[in-house]
């Protein structure tokens, strides 16, 4: 944790603190209560709270492929921003209808929540947090289908808590506005070779996080007529693609955190 405590000595002087608790791990599952209430009482008042799913991504990367992005990704974010916690991830999200099913539902092992239900997931979720002492609580979500939701769930409780220190900072840039891209269209990727779903993008950041979560005998079919439209070319993706993407996502949600929290 020492690395740690110099990490934000070098990138977090903007928020003015020092934390003296060393933890095991910024991730709340991997702490005890009387580790977490120590490190709220020391200064880490910031917690995020990642959402993920549980849907098709082809058959070459895992159902839990937003998990392991989004828990590493919130992870690292934590560590830059300093005195900032990790939620366990939300994996039960909008996936489409059951019956008829639809949208990611239409393949096995998708897993669906209705969107009022996320929604009173997250509410309380964060809820939880306010009621421990956490201050700035930030959503951040690495599936396109969960961004409406945590965002007006994060307005509405900001306007219920306007009168308190306690503020919901929903950080779309992550996902939304990263730069992730535009730097393959300039490495020469193309909108087809890149997809819009388990696609190079995602396949090269699962290749850079969790490796064996991508099934490497199957990209060839995955970039056939059969998953084209979605996966693109995934045989394109490679670690070091990986690495980059990783961290424009990460680099573009910690900017626009400390911006959030600086107002």
């Amino acid at each position: 944790m020492r690395s740690l405590i110099s990490a934000v000595a070098a990138t977090a002087l903007w928020a003015g603190c020092a934390f003296a608790q060393e933890l095991p791990s910024v991730h709340l599952e991997d702490l005890t209560s009387v580790e977490v209430g120590d490190a709220i009482a020391d200064g880490y008042t910031t917690i995020i709270l990642p959402t993920g799913g549980t849907e098709q991504n082809g058959p070459h990367l895992t159902i839990g492929k937003h998990r392991h992005i989004v828990r590493y990704a919130a992870g690292e974010i934590a560590r830059r921003l300093g005195g900032t916690l990790v939620a366990p991830v939300v994996d039960y999200v909008p996936e489409g209808d059951i019956d008829p099913p639809s949208g990611h539902m239409r393949y096995p092992g998708t897993i669906t929540l209705p969107e009022e239900h996320f929604g009173r997931l997250v509410e309380y979720a964060a809820r939880s947090f306010r009621a421990h002492g956490f201050t700035d609580i930030v959503f951040l979500s690495d599936s396109g289908g969960n961004m409406s939701g945590m965002g007006a769930v994060a307005e509405a409780l900001n306007q219920e808590w306007a009168n308190e220190p306690v503020r919901v900072h929903f950080v779309s840039d992550y996902y939304a506005n990263n730069g992730w891209t535009e730097w393959l269209l300039e490495q020469g990727e193309t909108e087809e070779t890149i997809g819009s779903h388990a696609g190079l993008d995602t396949t090269a950041e699962l290749l850079f996080v969790a490796p064996d979560q991508v099934r490497m005998d199957q990209l060839q079919t995955a970039a056939g007529p059969e998953w084209r439209d979605a996966a693109g070319d995934p045989t394109r993706a490679t670690r070091d693609y990986g690495r980059m993407g990783m961290e424009l996502k990460i680099e573009a949600a910690v900017r626009q955190a400390r911006e959030l929290m600086a107002r």
